[in-house]
């Protein structure tokens, strides 16, 4: 069994980063948190168990010591109208293309 002060303190940061998370991005609302299946094991926690009110655990591939907020919201909205917006802007207009002059290294 782990030692309850750990498990106390960890739910006290799973509980201040999901507050964290919904207060940042109130479009949508965290459901989970993710750990390595190490920290899983090391705490005592089951996969899918209500840690808190509406929140469950999930073994992921992060580091161990590291947790992850997961959410039903997509965080890289931003970026990925940044990129559209990059590619339409070069795809319309045309550049011309230039081949290089005979290098001076060349033999002719």
């Amino acid at each position: 069994m782990a030692d309850t002060g750990k498990i106390a303190k960890n739910l006290e940061r799973f509980a201040q980063a999901v507050a964290a998370h919904d207060r940042e991005n109130p479009t949508h609302t965290a459901h989970g948190i993710g750990l390595a299946h190490f920290d899983m094991e090391r705490l005592g926690f089951d996969e899918g168990e209500e840690i808190l009110p509406g929140i469950t655990i999930h073994a992921d591939s992060g580091v161990t010591g590291n947790f992850r907020v997961l959410c039903d919201g997509e965080h890289d909205e931003e970026l990925s109208e940044a990129e559209e917006e990059a590619v339409e802007a070069i795809a319309s207009r045309s550049v011309p293309a230039i081949s290089p002059g005979s290098s001076p290294f060349e033999a002719h």
